[in-house]
């Protein structure tokens, strides 16, 4: 674990971003409310924000912040479906990890949700592809 013991307490903020990539038949039945297990929107954005405050959990080398503000937005692009998640929190470290882990857990949970109508006559997912996660803003101070 990095020593932070000598930095100040700043503001800090992280946004990132991430896709999953779904049939087009899956997208229409998600728009539907056809989901069997639930809406998977809701539930990723749920998720979304609780894997925010488990980071250091998760990640054995982040340290624990005092998470101030976590809000995950989707939106459909196509067949795709775009998370973003926004972190704030007043630390001596930075949040991106957390932001990061809130963009995983809840395309993670969007996949979960619909993992039925994804897989192929041999129980596969030759379709269905998790991409470009990555930190779109880290500010500081």
């Amino acid at each position: 674990m990095a020593d932070i013991s000598e930095k100040r307490i700043q503001r800090r903020e992280a946004i990132a971003s991430g896709e999953i990539r779904l049939r087009a038949e899956t997208a229409r039945l998600v728009k539907q409310g056809k989901i069997e297990k639930g809406d998977p929107l809701q539930i990723a954005k749920v998720a979304g924000i609780n894997a925010t405050k488990l980071t250091p959990s998760l990640m054995p080398l982040c340290h624990p912040i005092p998470i101030e503000n976590a809000d995950v937005q989707i939106e459909w692009k196509g067949s795709n479906i775009r998370v973003e998640a926004r972190v704030v929190a007043n630390s001596k470290t930075g949040v991106e990890m957390e932001a990061l882990t809130a963009v995983c857990a809840a395309l993670l949970n969007i996949w979960d949700v619909v993992k039925a109508h994804e897989k192929d006559e041999n129980g596969q997912y030759p379709f269905t592809v998790i991409s470009n996660i990555r930190v779109l803003k880290k500010l500081k101070g």
